[in-house]
Formats: C-alpha cells, sequence, structure tokens
C-alpha cells in the first residue's frame, strides 16, 4: 500500500494504491486535478468558470471539453430537482461567503437580490462551438458541488490506465474506489458523526467499486447570534437549507453524479429526497442522518450498513 495526500480543491486530497502502484500514476493524478481546479474553481482571478462568469448576459465564452462536461451534468441535476440543485448558485454563495472570513448573515433585499439573479435555465450551451452563456448579467456559476466528483472521476481514469487493480480515492470526503480490496472483501466506508470532528463515524457501509459521497451541514458553516448557518444553500429561499437533515451519503457509480446528487437530496429534504433516490430503482442509494439522531438508508443499503454509535437510531 502506498499513500499520497496533496492540498487541492480546497480540501485534503487523498490517493491510496494498494495493487499496482508507479509513482507516474500519483504523479499523473494530482496533475490532473489541478488541471480541473484551475479551470472551474471561482477562488482565483482567473479560471474558465470565471470568464464565463464575467460575460453573463453579454456574450458565450469557449471552455475546455472538462468545463463543458461538468457544466452539462451539472444542469442535468439542476434540471431533475426543479433547481433545488442550482449551479448558477454563485450570487447566493458570493453573498454568504461561508467558509471565508467574510461570512456573514445578509439583508433580506441582498438575498432577494442575490436570487433573482439564480436560474438553471438562463444557461445556454452550444455544444458545437463548446460555448457557455449565461443570459442575464450578474449571474454566476459555482461548481463546488460537483467539480470534486469530476476530478474523482478522472482520478480513476488514470489510474485504471496506469494498471492500478486497487486504490482508494478520498477527495475530501468524495470517496470512490477502484477495483477491489486486495484480500478480496468489500471496501469499509465510515459515516462521518455530524456533531463529531472529521474521522468520527457513526457507522460504516460497506461497497464493492463504486462512488460515496457525503454532504453535511457540519462540513463549512459559521456562527451568528447563536444560530449556525452552513454552506447547503435553499435557492427558494436564500438561506441555508433547514429541513431536519445534519447529513446525506450517497452511494452509485459515478462520481460526478453523487457529488451533485448529494447536495441535491440534501436540499430535498428527507421525504422528497429520499422519494427521489428511490426512484432511481437501485442505480443511486442513499443515507440520511438527521438533526435528532435518526438514520435512514435506501432498501439497497439496508444490509451494507452497521451502524456503530448508540446515540443514534437506525429507522425503517
Amino acid at each position: 500500500m502506498t499513500r499520497t495526500e496533496v492540498g487541492l480543491l480546497g480540501t485534503t486530497c487523498t490517493v491510496t494504491i494498494y495493487r499496482g502502484w508507479s509513482q507516474a500514476a500519483f504523479d499523473e493524478v494530482f496533475a490532473r486535478i489541478a488541471q480541473i481546479e484551475d479551470r472551474m474553481t471561482v477562488n482565483r482571478d482567473d479560471s474558465e468558470v470565471i470568464r464565463v462568469n464575467r460575460a453573463a448576459g453579454k456574450a458565450p465564452v469557449k471552455v475546455s471539453p472538462d468545463t463543458f462536461a461538468v457544466i452539462a451534468k451539472g444542469l442535468e441535476i439542476s434540471r431533475q430537482g426543479g433547481g433545488a440543485f442550482d449551479i448558477t448558485v454563485g450570487p447566493l454563495v458570493k453573498l454568504w461567503g461561508i467558509g471565508t472570513t467574510a461570512a456573514r448573515v445578509p439583508a433580506a433585499r441582498e438575498i432577494a437580490e442575490a436570487r433573482a439573479r439564480v436560474g438553471w435555465g438562463n444557461v445556454q450551451l452550444s455544444r458545437q462551438d463548446s460555448t457557455v452563456f449565461l443570459r442575464q448579467r450578474g449571474m454566476a456559476l459555482d461548481l463546488g458541488a460537483i467539480a470534486k466528483g469530476y476530478a474523482a472521476d478522472e482520478a480513476a481514469r488514470i489510474l485504471r490506465t496506469r494498471g492500478v487493480k486497487s486504490a482508494l480515492i478520498n477527495l475530501g470526503g468524495n470517496v470512490l474506489t477502484v477495483g477491489s480490496k486486495p484480500d478480496g472483501s468489500p471496501w469499509r466506508i465510515g459515516v462521518q458523526n455530524p456533531e463529531e470532528p472529521r474521522g468520527t463515524h457513526i457507522g460504516v457501509v460497506e461497497v464493492g467499486e463504486t462512488a460515496v459521497v457525503t454532504s453535511g451541514s457540519y462540513e463549512r458553516f459559521f456562527e451568528s447570534g447563536g444560530r449556525r448557518y452552513h454552506h447547503i444553500l435553499d435557492t427558494s429561499t436564500g438561506f441555508p437549507a433547514s429541513n431536519g437533515l445534519a447529513a446525506v451519503m450517497i452511494v452509485t457509480g459515478d462520481s460526478t453524479a453523487a457529488d451533485g446528487y448529494s447536495t441535491l437530496v440534501f436540499a430535498l429534504g428527507l421525504q422528497n429526497g429520499r422519494a427521489l433516490v428511490e426512484g432511481t430503482e437501485g442505480a443511486i442509494e442513499a443515507l440520511f442522518v438527521t438533526d435528532s439522531r435518526e438514520v435512514f438508508v435506501t432498501p439497497g443499503l439496508k444490509n451494507r450498513f452497521r451502524l456503530t454509535d448508540s446515540r443514534f437510531t437506525l429507522k425503517d
């Protein structure tokens, strides 16, 4: 087993190779992740996404196949969720500043103005020209809820091409497995306790070769006036989603999809999110943790999840 950690995508990216190790594989993986970050970040002065945002309401912008693919997938998930997940949430994200030193509770007027510039239906794509056009001035893409998933998929592709037979990719909680464990047993992925520091688990999910992505209110937040405000924003209100959920874990074969759906399902809440997942007939599975320490799992995970923290209750 060989493990390497690098700080990218605003988090710690870890790749562990169990069979088929080579330094070239690690080098190519992290170079690719860095390239994806360079193209899609909104936290620097220039990137393809920043250029699209600056041209909002003015002109289409040509982007790389990477950025185009992620935006297209983001729009697909935005459409399916009716905007509960929306890649044009940029104005609200910037306004709240959660995860930065500028985090604050905006005034109602500011939130209303930002919400008026959010709307996935105003994104125009041209596959022929590989261009993206935001039809309304002041609109802004933010791919933070999906780009890590794409980076994980690309890392896995590179490892397989390099002949790696067994590996685990963890991009700040976005987990993707490659092949099987060397001993043939299932991968065991811990379910984060939303009330405790990272690495503290309430249970374990056993999986094969798949993606496991979690979104939770504990990931990025600030406190003001005795209230906690987390980073998963409800586009219908402009405020952080408040629906009784503390975390959602998505299990599916595609990490890009898992990343986007983890945010969408969290925003939809337990009842609607569960209905959406179960409507995929096993293509996507989910685990829900509520603020009242209740845990719900979809049918495909019932025999693969083991609760280990007695303070939480597994519900039907």
